[in-house]
């Protein structure tokens, strides 16, 4: 087809350049012709940097990315807390976290909760999955504001917060469900600021790449926003210290098809950041 466009391109130009040349116009009408092309061609590249072809789909995307024979979600909390009060609430944390978590009464688990270490300082993590979704959520929401310990917690944490944020997630298919490990071992929360529309992208590429990131156990877990900032990804690894980090990353290098993910992905990322953790006392992710 394309052959057959410029055929007729061709002889329509030397047409034109016959009809021309009988009026003495031959140099200005092939000069006219070739410019106006070449602009045509610098248009439509310069348009393709930025305007990008989304093929309409049926599904929300967080059914194609998600595990869904499970309905897992999660709840990512940051509080910034007051230096002075940093010691005072870790141990108002270890006090009462773990009861919520160790009661089955609350369908919830605590998947783990960190000091950051680099990154933003004086700033607390805590990561819960909630079995069952949003009705989960709710229960647990409901219940607790019937539980007078824990409305005292929260009483005693205002105190010695700065400001709090949190945002509802769930979790790739293709990642590890996060469980339990023994320390000790130093965290790190990568956050990934997509620009929107590229989700679907970003899993099918990660889909392939997280065989890259698997030969020291260090994937921890992989999750998308639906509720906060969106077309935000957070993933967590695990490391011995910081020069298994470094040794780790490094080796990923070294598997054919790394590069090349690194690439593709890259332009999809508005911003990002990355947060090393130390995980507290009450962590089930040591």
């Amino acid at each position: 087809m394309a052959t057959r466009v410029l055929q007729r391109f061709g002889n329509g130009l030397n047409q034109a350049k016959n009809t021309a040349q009988s009026t003495g116009q031959t140099v200005v009408l092939s000069r006219g012709l070739s410019a106006s092309t070449h602009r045509s061609r610098e248009d439509s590249w310069f348009k393709s940097l930025f305007v990008r072809k989304v093929d309409p789909r049926k599904d929300a995307h967080s059914h194609l990315l998600t595990k869904n024979e499970e309905s897992n979600l999660y709840k990512i909390q940051f509080h910034n807390v007051k230096p002075e009060c940093l010691d005072a609430y870790n141990q108002l944390c270890e006090e009462t976290l773990p009861s919520i978590h160790n009661d089955k009464y609350y369908p919830c688990e605590l998947v783990g909760t960190w000091n950051t270490w680099y990154g933003e300082q004086d700033q607390a993590v805590h990561m819960w999955r909630y079995r069952g979704g949003y009705p989960a959520l709710t229960e647990v929401m409901s219940k607790l504001r019937q539980n007078k310990e824990f409305m005292k917690y929260r009483e005693e944490r205002g105190k010695m917060l700065l400001s709090r944020r949190n945002q509802l997630l769930l979790e790739f298919s293709f990642w590890n469900e996060p469980i339990p490990r023994k320390g000790p071992n130093i965290y790190e929360l990568r956050s990934y600021q997509l620009r929107p529309g590229t989700m679907i992208e970003w899993g099918n590429y990660w889909a392939r790449a997280i065989g890259y990131r698997q030969h020291n156990s260090e994937a921890v877990g992989g999750f998308f926003s639906q509720i906060g900032n969106l077309y935000m990804v957070h993933h967590l690894w695990a490391y011995k210290d910081l020069e298994a980090r470094e040794a780790t990353r490094n080796a990923a290098w070294q598997h054919e098809g790394w590069d090349e993910v690194v690439y593709y992905t890259v332009p999809l990322i508005q911003h990002m950041d990355s947060r090393i953790m130390i995980p507290m006392k009450a962590s089930p992710l040591q």
